[in-house]
Formats: C-alpha cells, structure tokens, sequence
C-alpha cells in the first residue's frame, strides 16, 4: 500500500465526508477529478490501470499520477485543517503574536515587534510553552542590536534559563518514549522485561526529579507512563506510591490554576487508577477533587470532562455493592448524547454491565439495540478492547435470552475476528474464557457436571487477587455464578469486595 492509501485508510467515516465537503469547497472548475479519485482509493480501488479507464476512458498515467500527486497534498492541508482547530488557543495565539512580530522586524518596525513579543512571552510563560518561549528569546535576541533600551545580558538569562526547563521536559518525552518501547517489546516480541524497574530506572537516567519547577502538563506526562506501566504488569502498588507522593509534592504550588486542564487529567488518573487496584474509596476522593477543579474557571472544563468522571464514579459504587446507585447515575447522565464518543460509549456499556448484573437483561438488550455500527467503528471510536468487551457482554446476554442462532453467529463471528489478534497480544486467558463459554452453550447439560467446574477451575491462571484487573474479575464470576447457581452480583462482589475492603 503507497503513501496516498495509507493516508485515506486512516480516515473515519465522518472524516471522508467532511473531506469530500472540503474538495467540493475547494475546486474551482466542474471537471475536477480529485473526488472520484478519492472515492474509488477509499473503496479499495488499488489497480492503476483500471483507475485511469474510470477517470479518463483511456490509459493516461502522466494526468493519474499528477492527479494523485494533487490529492494527497489536499490531504495534507484537510488534515493540517482539522487538527489546527484542535490547537490549545493560548498556544496558536502565541504562534500569531510571534508571526506577527517577525513580520514587522522584517520591515523594520522594531518597537512595534518588541512590543508584540512582549505579549507573547507572558502568554507563553504563564502556560509554560517552553517550545515557544525558546523562539520568542531566539527572536528578541536576534534583533536586540535595533533596540538600544533591550539588555542582552537579560535576554541570554532568560533563554538559557528556560533551555533549562525546555531540556527537563525534552527528557521526560524521552522516558515516555523509552518506556512505550519497552512496553512494545513485551507485547509483541515476547521479551522478559521487568517493566516497573525499568521505569525507575529510565527516570533516574534523566535526572527525573520531583519539585515545583514540574509542571502540571509534565506530572500529566508522568502519570500516563505510570499508568501505562501499572496497566501492563497490573502491579499498581509500587507505582501508585510513587504517583501519589508525586502529586502531593507538587499539588500545591502557585502555577496549579495556570494548567487546570492537566490537574484534572491528573485527578482522573489517579482515581481510575485506585479503581483498578479496588480502592474505591479512594477513588471516589480524587473524583471528588476532580469534580472541584472542574467546576473552577467558571465550570471551564466541566462538560469536557463530566461523562469520563460520571462514567468512573457510578463503577466505584457499582463496585461497593452500590449498584441502584450506579445505575441512577449512569441512566441521568445517558439521556443525552456527548462529543466526546469513547466516553459516552463506555458509559453505555457500563449501564449495560450494570442492568446485566441485576439480571435486568431486557433493558441491557435495550441499550445493546443502539450500538448499531460495525465493530471497526467502535473500534476507532472507543479502542479493541473496548469493542471485544462489548461483543463478549452480547454473547452472555444472549445466552441468557436462550438466543440460539444469534449466539452461533456471534460466536462464529468473534472467534473469526478477534481470536488472531488475542493470540498475538499474548491474551490466551479471553480465548479460553470464550472457548468455555461456547462449550457450555452448545452443551447446557455440562453445567452440573463436576468435570465442567473443575475445568473452568484449571483453565485460568490468575494473578493474585490484589493484581487481578476488576474486569476480568467480573467475567469469571459469570461463569462462577453459573456453575453455582448464585446471583451474578452477588458473585461478582464476592470476588472484589473482600480485596476493596481491605484496601481502603
């Protein structure tokens, strides 16, 4: 596959469209082919032969390539497009200042120029864009030999100083960089690395120390490693102290207001973490600070992020033996749609979970009905494992519906699907949990048999009950209900219950 399909093959559904509706703006004569082009390579049109004959009636590979050539720089600018309206506006209005302020030294309007650069460094330093910063300084430096009033000496301070800040946060990409490789190795290639000393380590490497001088969108960077770390080796006690000592070093300095975003991001993290590791509690204090920070700013971020922090909240009360409430939260905050998709979904699936672990299955078929779009875009729109969770919930659901066909299918489907992809990610444990699934549904008879519950027994190998992620967890109890006869909650919180108490 060539650059120009590559590109069109990232696409969504709702992307291709606007992009169309961008040539459409874009070409100024009628006969423009840069759209049916686009078309047929996004319908997997490959054969450059037959391309030309759909476009042209005949052989033209001089007027196709040149075609293509002006199609994937309309790509270039649509994307370049897109994600300039996603830009931070402190940062793209330092980038304006900044031209700006260029374009006057150019014509020789000193004064003018100083004075726009003034402005932008006291954006930049109150949002800490040490990137932008560093071409400000560049900037004024440069030309400080046409303004006799500017002191060199100051400027070279201020720019070493903030290569100094730039360099820590340089060097912090560099850990997360290092530690996603590392995590890469695990995952695909099969190597033996202990992942949370690893971490330790790189950061000791870089001279990745905690102080005041970190930024909130630094620890943000921090605790996204730590948190892809704990997720890989579900070891989240060894990261966890070091997260929290972390944040309580740094939560009180004086810039915490100038990056609210990166501190409620923080929050979230920390209290999705203490959920993973079945501190519900705990988890439920830093949803309560997050919902604080969100209400600051005149509630700037609150509709950002509310389904994210509504979503996490209702699960730590599902997962305390709360689960009227769970639902109560999550059935409020469902009744309108969200642009923020992978939240909105996950919600939905986990009111689903919920009414499915009531027993309450005609209203998880329900909300099953709306997830009308093929598993790809489920896929874009909320991840793969996402996507698996909600087609393996539809199976069980079904089955306790006695849906025969639907089940066969669905399981054919599955299997065909996501089977290759689990085996090569090293998740063999879902496999055999389908596999069981798929025997007991085709065999209902199995269901009593002491050979059955002694297989379900030896098939999994479990981490210990501490380290066991809480979905897994809730998987299992399906079957262990089953076997036993019990209340699928009531299983359910057996299972993960004893561990929060504990913990909190």
């Amino acid at each position: 596959m060539n650059h120009l399909n590559k590109l069109i093959d990232t696409f969504t559904t709702e992307e291709r469209l606007s992009f169309i509706n961008f040539l459409e703006k874009k070409n100024k004569r009628t006969d423009t082919k840069n759209i049916q082009l686009f078309k047929l390579l996004a319908t997997n049109h490959t054969n450059t032969k037959e391309i030309c004959f759909l476009l042209y009636k005949k052989e033209n590979s001089a007027a196709y390539h040149a075609l293509r050539k002006r199609l994937y720089q309309s790509i270039i600018d649509f994307i370049a497009n897109i994600n300039l309206e996603k830009v931070n506006t402190t940062e793209l209005q330092t980038i304006k200042y900044l031209i700006a302020a260029r374009n006057f030294m150019f014509q020789k309007q000193f004064y003018i120029a100083f004075k726009i650069l003034d402005k932008a460094e006291k954006l930049a330093k109150e949002h800490f864009l040490f990137s932008l910063l560093n071409e400000i300084y560049h900037t004024q430096i440069q030309y400080a030999y046409a303004t006799p009033t500017i002191d060199i000496d100051i400027l070279v301070a201020k720019f070493d100083q903030n290569m100094k800040s730039l360099l820590a946060e340089e060097q912090l990409n560099i850990v997360y960089a290092k530690v996603r490789n590392a995590i890469n190795k695990i995952r695909f290639e099969g190597k033996t690395i202990n992942i949370t000393s690893f971490f330790f380590q790189t950061l000791e490497e870089h001279h990745i120390t905690i102080s005041e001088s970190l930024t909130f969108k630094s620890l943000y960077q921090l605790i996204s490693i730590g948190s892809l770390t704990a997720s890989l080796t579900k070891n989240y006690n060894d990261i966890e102290l070091f997260l929290e000592d972390t944040y309580q070093k740094i939560k009180c300095h004086q810039h915490k207001q100038k990056q609210l975003y990166y501190h409620i991001q923080i929050l979230y993290h920390l209290a999705n973490m203490y959920f993973r590791n079945k501190k519900f509690k705990k988890s439920l204090h830093y949803l309560n600070l997050m919902e604080i920070q969100m209400k600051e700013r005149h509630k700037k971020y609150e509709s950002l992020f509310k389904i994210k922090h509504q979503n996490l909240v209702a699960l730590c009360y599902n997962y305390s033996g709360e689960i009227d409430t769970a639902i109560a939260i999550a059935e409020q905050n469902i009744k309108k749609n969200h642009p923020d998709k992978d939240a909105f979904l996950h919600l939905q699936l986990s009111l689903a979970m919920y009414y499915f672990q009531k027993n309450i299955i005609k209203n998880a078929l329900h909300l099953f009905s709306k997830f009308n779009h093929q598993d790809k875009w489920y896929e874009e729109k909320a991840g793969k494992e996402w996507t698996i969770k909600k087609n393996i919930i539809e199976i069980l659901l079904h089955i306790e519906e006695n849906n025969i066909d639907f089940v066969e299918s669905r399981l054919l489907s599955f299997k065909r699907k996501y089977f290759p992809y689990l085996k090569e990610s090293g998740l063999d444990r879902v496999i055999t949990f389908i596999s069981l699934v798929e025997e007991l549904f085709k065999n209902p008879e199995t269901l009593t048999s002491l050979a059955f519950k002694e297989k379900v027994e030896n098939s999994f190998v479990f981490l210990s009950n501490i380290q066991e992620d809480i979905f897994v967890m809730s998987f299992y109890a399906w079957l262990k209900a089953k076997i036993n006869g019990t209340n699928l909650y009531d299983t359910t919180l057996e299972m993960t219950q004893r561990i929060s108490i504990k913990n909190d």
